[in-house]
């Protein structure tokens, strides 16, 4: 047995950030881990995606290349080694895993490697290799599990049915993809996969595409997906595979069903709180929906016992996390903190990409705010029109009275860098006045940060 102030249970962006800020301010930490540190985020979900991202970028614009470019720039038959690809992402993933576990190392945390088992909320065991058993007692128990893909209930995920997970390390490519759900996943890989030459085929129940972002940030992202040919069947409800295994079933607002004939399905219909298999059932704690409940200070309803990221349900974000995680580090060391973020940003690495922070306009109404909206488009942004990229716009979001900015958005290449300015901006407290008079670098897309503060003002200066 062994005792410690500190046990985190889930090495994923919340736990170990937390471990690693406990060990600064000097307090005893164990964090157990069943499988790699660094969680969904760092092995099969945020980093490895945005690897397969980028390379299906450059092999569709060497492709494109094929058939010549108004840049002069011309290739001839591109080929990609998909096993050099997969290779290539997985080595990013080491160097970053490899390098978490330095930064633990380096604080003093122990790391111990094992299946978690909570017997109360004090009393870790932990199934270490080879059979034995490692009980840890501990005074602060932080929970930081994360999430785990949904699967459909008739159409589990094995053989061809398959989660981000394995589409993020594939073997060889599917002739044809079927993907089951228009969310940011589904998107973000089906399009990669199109790119790299798969023919891709997406279905969503609801009437759009990223039915969690407003219609005027999808529309360019829709129009990209038309011109890359993938095959959008929206208002469509999945059956389950046909009877030979080769098509997924589905069944359009018409009630006409049609087997779309696919290689492999990926599911990518949401994920869920991962709250089984570790017994925490145990602890009897207040839920809220499938996740836990917690306070302001990510308190659960069990003294000392506390909860992060994905397991405490949306927004499910690592940088979420993470902040959760340094905070909870900080009140168990002693310090007076309390989680209540301005906003917390969000980005869509779709083609073109979507940011955003704070309220959307139909949100600010919502709320009952009085605010007006301006948007500048990225058709009159010259950094936009060098990366032939003049699709999408920023968009801000600002009180009437006060001119208090409330919320930003932003489509289009590479905006997901606009996303720290975003924040900052909002959990700063600027005003559109704040924005409009800071000077911004030229050529650079964040001038369309402050033109759209100059528009929502009156006197946009390019457009």
């Amino acid at each position: 047995m062994e005792t410690t102030k500190l046990l985190i249970v889930g090495a994923g962006p919340g736990g170990y950030v937390a471990a690693i800020r406990a060990g600064q301010l000097g307090v005893p930490t164990v964090l157990v881990e069943a499988a790699d540190v660094g969680g969904t985020c760092l092995n099969i979900g945020c980093i490895p995606s945005k690897a397969l991202i980028h390379a299906a970028d450059e092999f569709h614009k060497l492709a494109q290349y094929a058939a010549g470019s108004p840049l002069g720039i011309s290739a001839q038959s591109p080929a990609i080694n998909l096993a050099t690809t997969v290779g290539w992402k997985d080595d990013i993933v080491k160097k970053l895993t490899g390098g978490v576990a330095a930064l633990l190392k380096k604080n003093g945390v122990q790391l111990v490697q094992g299946q978690a088992h909570i017997v109360d909320g004090k009393t870790v065991d932990v199934a270490l290799a080879g059979g034995k058993t490692q009980r840890i007692v501990c005074e602060h128990l932080l929970l930081a599990t994360g999430s785990e893909p949904v699967a459909l209930p008739f159409m589990p995920f094995g053989g061809p049915v398959i989660s981000s997970t394995e589409a993020l390390s594939p073997s060889k490519l599917p002739g044809r993809l079927a993907v089951v759900g228009a969310g940011y996943i589904g998107l973000e890989l089906g399009m990669a996969y199109r790119k790299l030459g798969v023919e891709v085929d997406i279905i969503e129940a609801q009437d759009r595409i990223l039915p969690a972002y407003d219609a005027a940030l999808s529309r360019p992202v829709l129009a990209s997906l038309k011109r890359l040919g993938v095959g959008l069947y929206l208002s469509t409800a999945v059956q389950g595979m046909s009877d030979d295994g080769k098509a997924l079933r589905v069944r359009d607002k018409q009630d006409k069903v049609t087997d779309l004939p696919a290689d492999q399905v990926l599911v990518a219909v949401g994920r869920r709180p991962r709250t089984v298999g570790y017994g925490l059932e145990s602890l009897m704690l207040d839920m809220n929906g499938s996740a836990l409940r917690i306070d302001d200070q990510c308190a659960t309803s069990m003294r000392n016992v506390w909860a992060i990221g994905d397991l405490t349900g949306e927004p499910m974000l690592a940088h979420r996390a993470m902040a959760q995680g340094e905070m909870v580090a900080e009140i168990i060391a002693g310090h007076r903190r309390r989680y209540a973020p301005a906003a917390v940003p969000a980005v869509c690495f779709t083609d073109p990409e979507i940011a955003t922070a704070g309220l959307a306009p139909q949100e600010a109404q919502a709320a009952g705010l009085d605010c007006l909206d301006a948007m500048f488009p990225f058709a009159a942004n010259g950094r936009a029109m060098t990366l032939e990229s003049a699709d999408g716009f920023v968009r801000v979001v600002a009180r009437r009275d006060n001119h208090l900015i409330v919320g930003w958005q932003a489509v289009g290449r590479g905006v997901s860098e606009l996303a720290a300015a975003f924040s900052q901006s909002l959990e700063m407290g600027a005003t559109l006045e704040d924005v409009a008079g800071t000077i911004h670098a030229h050529p650079s897309l964040g001038e369309a940060v402050q033109e759209a503060a100059l528009r929502a003002l009156g006197h946009a200066l390019h457009v």
